[in-house]
This record gives C-alpha cells, sequence and structure tokens, in this order.
C-alpha cells in the first residue's frame, strides 16, 4: 500500500464519519493516526514490507523535487501529527467556530489520495522535515 492510497481511503473514511456524524469512527481515525504518528508504525510501511519485502519509496509524493532535510523527524509523522492536531482542535475544541475546516481537510486528504499531490506533505517537505 502506497501513501498515496491510504490517503485516499482516510480521506473517504473521515468524510463518511462526518457526513454520519459517527463518533466512534472520527476517535478511531484519530487514534489511528495520532498512534501511526506516535510510534511510526505506519499501516502503508507495514503493509509494503510485508507484501513487496521493502519500506516502499521515501521520496514518494515528493514530485521529484529534491528538499533539503533539516529535521529529523520525518514528514509523513508530521503531517500525522498536524492532521491529528487540526481534527481534535476543530472538532472538539471550537466545534461551532470551525466546523468546515474537518469537511475541508477530508475533500482535501481524498483528492491528494486521488492525485497523488499533497500541497501539506510538500510543504512539511519544504520547511525540511525529512
Amino acid at each position: 500500500m502506497s501513501n498515496r492510497t491510504y490517503r485516499l481511503f482516510f480521506g473517504a473514511a473521515l468524510l463518511i464519519a462526518l457526513y454520519f456524524e459517527l463518533d466512534i469512527a472520527l476517535y478511531t481515525i484519530i487514534g489511528t493516526a495520532f498512534f501511526e504518528a506516535v510510534t511510526n508504525f505506519r499501516i502503508p510501511k507495514l503493509l509494503s514490507s510485508f507484501r513487496y519485502a521493502h519500506d516502499g519509496d521515501p521520496a514518494e509524493g515528493s514530485l521529484g523535487i529534491a528538499f533539503k532535510p533539516r529535521f529529523r523527524i520525518e514528514a509523513e509523522r508530521s503531517w500525522r501529527l498536524l492532521v491529528v492536531a487540526m481534527l481534535l482542535v476543530s472538532l472538539y475544541v471550537l466545534p461551532e467556530a470551525m466546523w468546515v475546516v474537518p469537511w475541508f481537510m477530508g475533500f482535501a486528504i481524498l483528492g491528494a489520495g486521488v492525485s497523488g499531490v499533497c500541497p501539506v506533505f510538500l510543504f512539511l517537505r519544504w520547511v525540511g522535515f525529512r
């Protein structure tokens, strides 16, 4: 499984959970992304290592641009942490003021899965994450 496919499923699951107001599904999505970010046991990486005996392409999603890493943390981990933080703030801290943010994130992540280009991931790579 590639990160692109993961984003496609992640965005679709987020939109379905938001549309049907499935709180347990939202907790599961947020918890899974947080667990992946903290432990670095990412679903696409684990499935690729089991299926193909390698961790996948580390430059996937970079559009062939050579970014200079300045920090030791990976961009995928920081992307997951950023998604979790934004979902927690918009869903549980300020739900009346930021109700549109989870919907925007769901469609943006779904679009990143379809196109293979995630602007937030590219921004994190540009900032200096590995």
